[in-house]
């Protein structure tokens, strides 16, 4: 059953050095605030498992927290490269980076045979690329029943998943709506969770036809993180910053100014800091 917590604490008790991680979010609902909790509390050696690594990535990757990144595209929505996603993989700073890349169906797949306690996820992909000759782990099976040749990769098994989600009622359960991604099945597949959400309820209320709810049998810990997923949006919370993800490629772009932006909006910060962005008066996201 869930538990909460305090962001600094649920991390603390979730996340530990040389763990498997993943903290997923599509465009909407990225769980920075507590990226930001596992820089400050140094985590190392981590494996990082996400879709499409952005900027919460570029921050941890920059940071030294990670030695390998499994994921499918790699960038800043709209902008162009991750810089310290580049330095890492291209000239070892501040260490060396493994990657694993895949394409998205076979991340999606990967979740979900995971969620399922499958050990591989086999389905119809990776026809006419050219991934397989670069990763290792992107294997064929023929289908014993139809003879069709099929893609199979190992299943996703994160030791730690992080969303973060709209509302948590008192009893522990959590509800997403909007655009989601594979929140649900990361956390599934994990054996430790944490999710961050907006607002703590009563009762969730009126919901959307695309409603997700975690019960709360399937979730470790909560915390109450409001505005934890800026700058990126949560639906009916606040929009996303998108000045932000273009003022981030020059920030980024060299190691004294991105290391002196952590220290600033990092380091010396906690997570009351995104308390200002979870604004009283809700507005539809763009």
């Amino acid at each position: 059953m869930a538990t909460f917590a305090s962001l600094s604490e649920g991390i603390e008790a979730v996340v530990r050095d040389g763990d498997t991680v993943a903290m997923e979010g599509f465009t909407h609902l990225i769980p920075f605030a507590a990226g930001h909790e596992v820089v400050r509390q140094k985590r190392k050696h981590l494996t990082l498992i996400r879709m499409t690594p952005d900027l919460i990535y570029d921050q941890l990757i920059g940071m030294g927290c990670a030695d390998k990144l499994v994921f499918s595209w790699g960038g800043n929505p709209g902008v162009g490269s991750l810089h310290r996603l580049r330095d890492a993989v291209e000239k070892g700073w501040p260490n060396k980076l493994e990657i694993e890349e895949h394409s998205h169906a076979a991340m999606a797949n990967a979740y979900e045979a995971g969620a399922a306690g499958l050990p591989c996820a086999i389905f119809r992909g990776y026809i006419g690329a050219d991934l397989a000759k670069v990763n290792p782990k992107i294997k064929s099976i023929v289908c014993p029943f139809t003879g069709e040749t099929l893609a199979a990769i190992p299943s996703h098994r994160p030791d730690v998943a992080i969303i973060h989600g709209l509302k948590a009622d008192r009893a522990g359960n959590v509800l997403l709506e909007g655009i989601l991604g594979v929140q649900k099945e990361a956390v599934l597949a994990s054996k430790r969770s944490l999710v961050t959400v907006e607002e703590i309820v009563d009762d969730f209320g009126p919901r959307n036809l695309n409603a997700c709810i975690l019960p709360s049998w399937t979730i470790g810990m909560i915390a109450h993180v409001p505005g934890g997923a800026f700058p990126s949006y949560a639906q009916g919370y606040y929009k996303r910053h998108n000045a932000f993800y273009i003022e981030w490629d020059k920030i980024a772009r060299e190691r004294d100014t991105f290391q002196a932006w952590m220290k600033a909006n990092v380091l010396k910060k906690n997570e009351s800091e995104y308390a200002k962005y979870a604004r009283p008066s809700r507005v539809a996201a763009e």
